[in-house]
């Protein structure tokens, strides 16, 4: 609801009660029923409006009584002489709190119908106990007349105001909750802080879960795999870190709680979609999943079933962090295949990897090189006629299983 409009309201209705004196002696007898007046209205309410049926003892009757004892109260203020009504202020605290109301009922799920059928029926339980108290007082038939005009003009007004209110909200559960959204996704990605990135959560109305993964797709497959995610999973087509030109095709999603038995569903949903998938970290440091989805991007990883679940490439990623130090340190453990032909120079490094990682375990070695046992023992002593002693040393072992633990191209060149 805009400024000027509850300006030119507040204006009516001051304007209005300026033109009404119910006398000292009557404003006196109706803020001494202002209790009385304020439960039975609040009873009527609940009584006759199906949305808040049985809601007197709960949050919803609690809400309802504490707008109508405001409203009441403001409108005696008011109503209170020439001099209340021209100051106008108690009028805002009143228009503030329907407002809010509309915007509580909103989020509530509650149609503005069943609000104003409350306003309707509220406005019928006050006046029939005000107008009693005037009648008993000898309030004056056109002074009644005025009193009525200004209490139903009274609740227009704060009916607007929670109109105002229940649609302000649901715009910001519509477009400007999408914006928030967004707003939420780019400051998760870029890495804010977590004071900024709650404040953002708040504002979109979205509920933090323990964890987020990141997601990196083809945009084109984004909609099937939302439709198999959680609710709550962010989506950007905007990729901090990813080449304009190549910004187009991609789309980042953050999915919740995607670890522990749920990562299994979660990777059922992605397979065939050409995905990355980063994992599970704490939702205020979803970017570093979204810098490990990029980073196994950028390495080229062969995917299984259309997807790269990075959780299960953590050696990969981890050889290949430093792409240059992993290049000097093959150059260095492979030095003396160098004056090799390289097509030699290639095999024997392959059947060094194999051998190491099989544990010597010739038979297998020769399963996984598709050649017979024969040529793996060829194979090893060439090497070990190359390395010498240096084969037996932890240290150099260490390093060939590092420099050889991610084959690329290039073995032995770097």
């Amino acid at each position: 609801m805009s400024m000027s409009t509850e300006v030119g309201q507040a204006w009516d209705t001051a304007s209005g009660a300026a033109e009404l004196d119910l006398g000292e002696q009557t404003v006196t007898l109706l803020r001494s029923r202002l209790p009385e007046v304020a439960e039975q209205t609040v009873r009527a309410i609940i009584v006759q409006v199906p949305a808040y049926t049985d809601a007197l003892s709960g949050p919803i009757g609690a809400n309802i009584r504490s707008a109508v004892e405001l409203a009441l109260g403001a409108f005696l203020r008011l109503a209170g002489g020439p001099s209340a009504a021209a100051a106008g202020s108690p009028l805002a605290p009143a228009l503030d709190g329907a407002y809010a109301l509309g915007r509580g009922e909103a989020r509530s799920g509650r149609s503005m119908e069943a609000l104003l059928a409350a306003y309707r029926i509220g406005a019928r339980a006050s006046w029939r106990q005000f107008s009693r108290a005037a009648v008993e007082n000898g309030l004056p038939a056109d002074t009644m007349a005025r009193f009525a005009e200004l209490v139903f003009a009274y609740i227009d007004e704060l009916s607007a105001a929670s109109a105002a209110g229940h649609s302000d909200e649901l715009a910001t559960t519509g477009r400007v909750r999408e914006r928030y959204l967004n707003r939420l996704v780019r400051s998760l990605l870029a890495g804010a802080a977590a004071d900024r990135l709650r404040e953002h959560a708040d504002r979109a109305g979205w509920r933090p879960p323990a964890a987020l993964a990141a997601v990196l797709l083809p945009s084109g497959h984004a909609p099937r795999a939302v439709t198999s995610l959680d609710d709550r999973t962010l989506r950007t087509d905007e990729l901090p870190g990813v080449p304009p030109d190549e910004q187009s095709e991609m789309t980042v999603l953050l999915v919740p709680d995607a670890d522990g038995a749920r990562r299994t569903a979660v990777a059922n949903a992605l397979r065939g979609l050409d995905s990355y998938l980063g994992p599970a970290k704490p939702w205020t440091l979803a970017r570093l999943s979204y810098l490990r989805v990029l980073r196994a991007r950028r390495l080229g990883l062969s995917q299984i079933d259309g997807l790269i679940d990075t959780d299960e490439q953590l050696t990969a990623l981890v050889v290949a962090a430093d792409s240059d130090a992993l290049a000097d340190l093959r150059r260095r453990v492979l030095a003396p295949l160098a004056d090799l032909r390289p097509a030699t120079a290639d095999r024997l490094a392959e059947t060094l990897r194999f051998w190491l990682l099989y544990r010597g375990r010739r038979d297998e070695v020769a399963q996984a090189l598709h050649v017979h046992p024969q040529t793996v023992r060829y194979r090893v002593s060439q090497l070990r006629e190359l390395y010498g002693d240096r084969l037996d040393d932890p240290d150099t072992v260490a390093a060939l299983t590092v420099a050889l633990a991610h084959p690329g191209p290039g073995t032995v060149a770097g």
